[in-house]
């Protein structure tokens, strides 16, 4: 006999550990709220009583539910909780939204060390309140540009972390280095599902033909930004992630499709919190507050962001408030404001009266995490030989809506650098910065290119960042080569985060030094370091609305337009790198 059946017999001399009284309990069974006590013992549900009296005794915890809903834990079906924090100073603002478990990308040290770095988050983790469920980062394995830098000694180590209880699958993956081309990354997905794992998909501009094909290699997909993309993923047998957070919110094209969709294929997301709305207190509770409050009806709301995305990740015994279950149980003041009041986390209070009870463990992260920007730097790297485009005018990438930068040409100033030959620079007066993209991939040599960018707005000054999309890389957008040298410097004295320097004076910066994409530093204090930047940028003319993210996403060759690769520029749909001279063909990595 298991420890919970004494407590659903209600055997005499027996008591629960803890038991959540007078609530109104959301069953996903029923698809009801039943007027329930919800007795715990250890980290489990033992039972759904109608009056737990029985099973009280003197060292019972008991938390009142009275005129409140009692929920599952919700979860995030997907996010990128390593970068911008650590997952360990992310984890309490979480809890305090209702989200008990995520499934996260390693984006930071996983995206840099590989299979190391899954690891070391898998172990900075583990005693978290949190439940943190990891995918494999796949980009080692993208050769659809430059070659694929894991060996096969990597491709092993990765695979073998599939055996992991806390790896749920392979993370999101660009349709375009898998549709229509043979890649090396198909080795692991072999493995993923062997192992039943999840492959993670990112869709964006994919459709017809392509969609079709996309679907007979990922599980699902977060990109769909129509109601007519929702209905097509779903069709061809994708489960749905629809997202509400700090870089996109697609609940709208999500409520309109919903009809048309199994509403167990479907699941919620945030796509990932940055520090300001985390403090601001933005999470899946509010997700699901503006799912429900947009028309999607509660139950269905509610199980999008709890037992759908369980089932679909394979998270056994979450996502429902059922015996057996994990005792993740969020109380809130009803449906129609999602207020957090109490929050249990494997049977214990994490979150009461809205407010974290606990501290999360932290400690300082291993040297070889915290050492990540040793490149070389000089004054050239951030200029464009003259050579590259005879004719005086060069490609350049435009900044346009969302994470978009298309192809466009802008005539560059002449400068002189070094020595006297003549380079390529920023021309601010006519909106034309340089955009520099230096490799800091440990895995790589040294590399590094220089393209232009315009439609930022920078008039003056520089802006650097280490923590840019898919590659690790440092970026510099300028309209001053000495200044983005000096931003540059600073980000790597710092050994990553963000600088904004104007006439050699660094006048905002934040230090983000694990994997040089994560700060372990109080949220507040990060959250206020992302103001500070974005005042600096507003004042030197910037006129983007979000320039850090913007920033960040001119290497993200996960949306379709061009980007910067340490190579060059990367045609994303041509599937090509191509350089300054817009006359000049690109080197076609394969055309689909």
């Amino acid at each position: 006999m298991n420890e919970c059946q004494p407590i659903a017999l209600e055997r005499e001399g027996t008591s629960a550990d803890l038991v959540v009284r007078d609530g109104r309990v959301y069953c996903s069974n029923r698809r009801e709220f039943l007027d329930r006590d919800v007795a715990v013992v250890g980290d489990r549900i033992a039972a759904l009583l109608e009056d737990a009296d029985s099973v009280v005794g003197p060292d019972t915890t008991i938390v009142s539910a009275a005129d409140r809903v009692v929920l599952p834990g919700l979860i995030d079906a997907h996010t990128h909780a390593d970068i911008h924090l650590t997952p360990e100073r992310g984890a309490l603002p979480l809890l305090a939204t209702g989200t008990t478990s995520i499934v996260t990308e390693t984006s930071g040290l996983g995206l840099l060390f590989g299979s190391r770095g899954v690891e070391t988050t898998l172990e900075r983790t583990a005693d978290l309140p949190l439940s943190v469920f990891c995918t494999l980062p796949p980009q080692g394995l993208v050769d659809t540009f430059d070659p694929a830098t894991a060996d096969d000694a990597e491709h092993e180590a990765l695979a073998d972390l599939l055996e992991h209880d806390r790896v749920v699958g392979i993370g999101e993956i660009d349709w375009i280095h898998v549709v229509g081309r043979d890649a090396p990354v198909e080795r692991l997905y072999d493995r993923a599902r062997e192992a039943d794992a999840t492959i993670v998909g990112h869709g964006a501009g994919c459709r017809g033909a392509a969609l079709r094909a996309f679907a007979t290699v990922v599980d699902n997909d977060h990109e769909a930004i129509s109601a007519e993309g929702i209905r097509r993923r779903a069709e061809h047998g994708l489960h749905v992630v629809g997202r509400c957070g700090t870089i996109r919110d697609d609940l709208a094209p999500f409520v309109e499709a919903f009809p048309d969709v199994d509403r167990g294929s479907v699941s919620l997301s945030t796509d990932g919190v940055w520090p300001p709305d985390l403090v601001d207190g933005f999470g899946m509770g509010e997700v699901v507050r503006r799912a429900i409050e947009a028309g999607i009806p509660a139950a269905d709301a509610i199980d999008a962001a709890t037992r759908n995305p369980a089932d679909h990740f394979g998270l056994e015994n979450r996502g429902v408030i059922a015996p057996g279950a994990v005792a993740d149980i969020v109380l809130v003041d009803d449906l129609e404001s999602m207020c957090v009041e109490t929050v249990l986390a494997d049977g214990s209070i994490v979150v009461d009266d809205g407010k974290p009870t606990i501290d999360p463990p932290n400690g300082p992260y291993p040297e070889f995490a915290t050492d990540t920007v040793a490149v070389d730097l000089e004054r050239d790297r951030f200029t464009a030989p003259r050579s590259a485009a005879p004719g005086g005018t060069v490609r350049a990438m435009a900044v346009e809506e969302g994470l978009v930068t298309t192809e466009t040409v802008v005539e560059p100033a002449v400068v002189e650098t070094t020595g006297e030959t003549e380079r390529f620079g920023p021309a601010p007066d006519a909106d034309v910065c340089t955009a520099t993209l230096l490799d800091r991939d440990p895995a790589t040599e040294d590399r590094g290119f220089t393209g232009f960018l315009t439609g930022y707005g920078l008039e003056t000054g520089a802006v650097a960042a280490s923590g840019t999309w898919e590659t690790a890389g440092l970026v510099t957008v300028a309209a001053d080569t000495d200044d983005a040298l000096a931003a540059a410097e600073r980000v790597r004295t710092m050994q990553g985060g963000f600088a904004v320097v104007e006439n050699g004076e660094v006048v905002a910066d934040l230090a983000m030094p694990v994997a040089a994409t994560a700060a372990d530093a109080p949220p507040e204090d990060v959250a206020a370091g992302f103001e500070a930047l974005e005042r600096a940028l507003d004042d030197l003319g910037v006129a983007v609305d979000r320039p850090l993210l913007t920033l960040q996403t001119l290497t993200f060759l996960g949306v379709p337009a061009l980007k910067l690769t340490p190579s060059g520029y990367a045609d994303v749909l041509d599937r090509s790198l191509v350089g300054l001279d817009p006359h000049a063909s690109g080197s076609t990595a394969e055309s689909y």
